[in-house]
C-alpha cells in the first residue's frame, strides 16, 4: 500500500503541471487588454499598462510566464490582484465557507442518496421504488438555481423559517438549506447509482452463496452486497467534492454566500486572471487528492482489490 501511495503521489506531479498549464494558458491567452477597465472609461495611460504588463510577466512568452508563476506557487505565493491584494488572502477568507457548504452538501447527498438507493433495491419494484425514481428524475430535471430560488422564496419569504440571505460569516445551521440545494442534483444521481449497483449484486453468485451458508439477511446486505455496491458510489462522491466546491457559484449567488464561487465570478467579471488561476489551481489539487483517497478506499471496500 505504501509503494502504491508513493507511486500515485509521483503520478500527480505531471498531471498537476499539465492541468495548471492548460488553465494558465486559457486564462492569460484570452485576447484583449486585462487592464482596460482599471482606470475607468478614459482608459489607462500607456506607462501604467507597460508597468502592469511587466509586473505580471505578460511581456514574456506564455511558457516562461507559466514557469515563473509555478515557481511562485511552489513558494505558497498565489500572486496579487491588480489592486494589490494577495490572492491567498482572498482564498483564505472565502475558502472556509465553501468547504463547509460543500461538506454539508456531500453529507446530504451521501446519506440521503445511499439510503434511498438501498431502500428501493431491497424493497424491489413497487410504490417506494416509483416514488424515489420520480423524485430523483424531478431533481435532475430542475436546475439548481430554480430549486434554490423556490426554496428561498417559500421557506425564507413566505413561511419565514429561514433567512433568505446568508450572513458574511455563516454558521452550519445557516448553510443547511443552501447545502441541501447544492447537493440535490448529486443526491439524485447517487440514489439511482446505488439502486442499480444493489440490483446487480443481488443476483450475484457470492450473494447466493452467502445466503446458502445461513448468514442473516442484515449481514448479507451490509457486509457483502453493500460494500461491493458502494465502489462506484464512492468514486462519484469523491470526484463530486471538487465539483461541489467549484460549482457553487449559482448556489452562493442565490443565497448571497461569500465563498469561492462568488470570488471566481467577480474575478471573471473584472478579468482578474491571477485570482481565477489561483482558485482553479487549488480546485485541481482538491480533485487530485480526492481521487487518491478514493483509490485507497477501494481496497477497504472490496477485499479482492489489493495494491502491491
Amino acid at each position: 500500500m505504501g509503494r502504491y501511495i508513493l507511486r500515485r503521489l509521483l503520478q500527480l506531479i505531471p498531471v498537476f503541471i499539465g492541468t495548471t498549464f492548460i488553465i494558465y494558458s486559457l486564462v492569460w491567452a484570452i485576447p484583449g487588454n486585462p487592464f482596460a477597465g482599471l482606470c475607468g472609461p478614459r482608459g489607462c495611460p500607456p506607462s501604467f499598462v507597460e508597468q502592469m504588463t511587466e509586473q505580471y510577466n505578460l511581456d514574456k512568452p506564455l511558457p516562461v510566464q507559466y514557469v515563473l508563476y509555478l515557481g511562485q506557487l511552489f513558494q505558497g505565493n498565489f500572486g496579487e490582484t491588480f489592486n494589490g491584494i494577495e490572492v491567498s488572502t482572498l482564498i483564505q477568507n472565502a475558502y472556509p465557507v465553501t468547504i463547509k457548504l460543500a461538506t454539508i452538501a456531500l453529507v446530504f447527498e451521501a446519506v440521503i442518496g445511499i439510503a434511498a438507493g438501498i431502500l428501493t433495491a431491497l424493497r424491489g419494484k413497487g410504490f417506494v421504488d416509483n416514488l424515489v425514481l420520480a423524485a430523483t428524475l424531478f431533481l435532475i430535471a430542475v436546475p439548481v438555481f430554480v430549486s434554490g430560488f423556490v426554496i428561498q422564496v417559500v421557506l425564507g419569504v413566505q413561511l419565514d423559517w429561514i433567512d433568505p440571505s446568508v450572513g458574511s460569516d455563516p454558521t452550519i445551521g445557516e448553510l443547511l438549506i443552501p447545502g441541501f440545494v447544492l447537493g440535490s442534483l448529486s443526491m439524485a444521481y447517487i440514489a439511482r447509482l446505488t439502486r442499480t449497483a444493489m440490483f446487480e449484486n443481488k443476483r450475484a453468485d457470492y450473494i447466493r452463496t452467502a445466503t446458502a451458508k445461513g448468514l442473516t439477511p442484515r449481514r448479507v446486505v451490509s457486509v457483502h452486497m453493500l460494500r461491493n455496491s458502494l465502489i462506484p458510489v464512492i468514486t462519484f462522491i469523491g470526484t463530486d467534492f471538487g465539483a461541489l466546491m467549484g460549482g457553487a457559484i449559482v448556489t452562493e449567488g442565490v443565497f448571497n454566500i461569500h465563498g469561492i464561487g462568488g470570488l471566481v465570478y467577480q474575478a471573471i467579471n473584472k478579468q482578474e486572471g491571477v485570482t481565477v488561476t489561483g482558485v482553479v489551481t487549488l480546485l485541481v489539487l482538491v480533485y487530485l487528492l480526492m481521487n487518491l483517497l478514493v483509490d485507497i478506499l477501494y481496497a477497504a471496500l472490496d477485499p479482492r482489490i489489493r495494491y502491491d
